[in-house]
């Protein structure tokens, strides 16, 4: 019987369950962490403006300072917040039945990155990442039903000039699933030729800003409070043609943000605040995700540490207080520092991961295939983690408590007659519909573990990475738009036959 599986919404998990639940931050920590952000803005400001930037605060009230640093009034990053950015938005993807709502307490799970590396499983060894891994990723992710949305997780080394890079990155995710997707583009010029390229795909020119299907991750800042000039110049250019953007500050504490957690909080929600200003006065409501993304330092070298307890609760933290301020929240969770899918980056996953679920962010990034604190990724990691999500997503459902799940009545039956509740047909009307099963996972006993073959999980994962690679083909794009963007455009993947 289990091989029917019950209706979308009788799942167990299922896509966007309600958090919330974990609370770090109280709320008069959270009205003192938005006062300290909005007083780093007016007092302080950000430097490197753009003359866009410039002209568009400085039109509502902001100044230049003698050190050419934008100040932002406070009524007009609160009326920013309050009145003109958009709650909520409706995300897109290639097949309709997995677009989704952002916004709100929902929570969605994304890969993402910016990984050098990919892992080999088979040597142990890292290699550098390629093309083809963005596409294998994708593919991988296509067939991966706790992974929502499919942001690129490793650069395209071998594609050597920028233009090439931002249109390949786009292509390879677009051609490799059906879910909504992620980028970045390097330079401004770029941003209307992939919205072209979506528009192909989607039937005529404007198509993608009706029903964008791709998140635009911006890194629009060098902490602190400094913009990345060609970022920020492609992030004007991303509003203007209708792309949801992730905001993303990245500040990491101890190195470009203070080492007290409150402190790399409170410049992150700054940071945030300030481009999401920009972005509205561009486009007032656009559809934004705040990227606080505050990293943490492992204060005895230097180096980032992805898998902390502070990086947990500071990812909860981040967001626990957009929810509180009503915008969409995304959060980088899931940043192992293991260099291997063991037991160190299981948990350095399930911990960084879970809290910021429970605390509600609607998109964890990152949740799903990277290792060495982000720096290079890992296929057989990517699917292990996939049952990790399906497991943190059914403790983010919680349990429900009604005159039937209580189950009196069944506990009398089963006093009365024999015993045990195997044969009771609410155990088995329950199998799927409260219930999760691991893909990779294993629960055998040890001795029939041993007879499967004693394998672990890195090897069974390894057998759905191959298996997916060697048959799984998507066919969302039909061959005929396939080649008008080959005409048009560079593209180097070759897909398989």
């Amino acid at each position: 019987m289990r091989q029917a599986p019950p209706e979308e919404d009788a799942k167990a998990i299922r896509p966007g369950p309600v958090g919330g639940r974990y609370a770090p931050l109280t709320e008069r920590q959270m009205e003192d962490t938005y006062e300290a952000a909005m007083s780093l803005l007016e007092n302080i400001g950000m430097a490197q403006s753009t003359p866009e930037f410039i002209a568009l605060v400085t039109a509502e009230g902001g100044w230049m300072d003698d050190a050419e640093r934008l100040h932002f009034p406070r009524d007009l990053v609160q009326r920013i917040v309050t009145e003109v950015a958009t709650p909520t938005f409706t995300l897109h993807a290639l097949d309709p039945d997995k677009g989704m709502e952002i916004g709100g307490d929902r929570v969605y799970f994304s890969t993402g990155g910016a990984g050098v590396l990919m892992l080999d499983h088979d040597t142990q060894t890292y290699r550098e990442s390629m093309l083809q891994d963005v596409y294998d990723t994708g593919r991988l992710v296509d067939r991966l039903d706790n992974i929502d949305i499919y942001v690129r997780t490793v650069v395209a080394r071998d594609m050597v000039e920028a233009r090439d890079l931002d249109i390949n990155w786009a292509y390879a995710c677009l051609a490799s699933t059906s879910k909504p997707i992620g980028t970045s583009m390097f330079d401004q010029s770029h941003v209307g030729e992939i919205a072209a390229m979506f528009d192909l795909v989607l039937g005529g020119e404007g198509e993608f800003k009706k029903r964008p299907f791709c998140i635009a991750n911006n890194t629009f800042v060098v902490p602190p409070l400094r913009w990345a000039e060609e970022s920020a110049l492609s992030m004007a250019e991303q509003a203007r043609h209708g792309f949801p953007i992730t905001l993303l500050s990245a500040g990491q504490a101890g190195a470009t943000s203070p080492a007290a957690l409150a402190g790399s909080l409170a410049q992150a929600l700054a940071e945030c605040l300030a481009a999401l200003t920009c972005v509205n006065l561009i486009n007032p409501g656009h559809p934004c995700i705040m990227g606080m993304w505050p990293f943490v330092s492992d204060l005895r070298t230097g180096a980032m540490t992805g898998g902390s307890g502070e990086e947990a609760v500071l990812n909860a933290a981040s967001a626990q207080i957009l929810n509180w301020l009503g915008l969409p929240s995304g959060v980088a969770a899931g940043m192992a520092d293991s260099k291997l899918p063991d037991n160190q980056a299981g948990h350095e996953k399930a911990l960084t991961v879970g809290l910021a679920a429970q605390a509600g962010s609607n998109v964890i990034f990152e949740s799903a295939g990277m290792l060495a604190s982000i720096m290079g990724g890992s296929h057989e990691a990517l699917v292990i983690d996939n049952d990790m999500l399906g497991a943190i997503n059914r403790t983010v459902r919680g349990i429900e408590i009604t005159p039937e799940t209580l189950s009196t009545a069944v506990i009398e039956q089963v006093i009365a007659g024999e015993g045990h509740f195997l044969g009771q047909d609410q155990t088995l009307s329950m199998m799927q519909t409260e219930y999760t099963y691991p893909l990779v996972g294993d629960r055998l006993s040890p001795d029939d573990w041993k007879d499967a073959g004693a394998r672990s999980a890195t090897d069974r994962a390894h057998d759905f990475v191959t298996a997916t690679l060697a048959n799984h083909r998507p066919t969302h794009i039909s061959p005929d738009v396939d080649a008008q963007i080959r005409e048009r455009f560079d593209i180097r993947l070759d897909l398989p036959a």
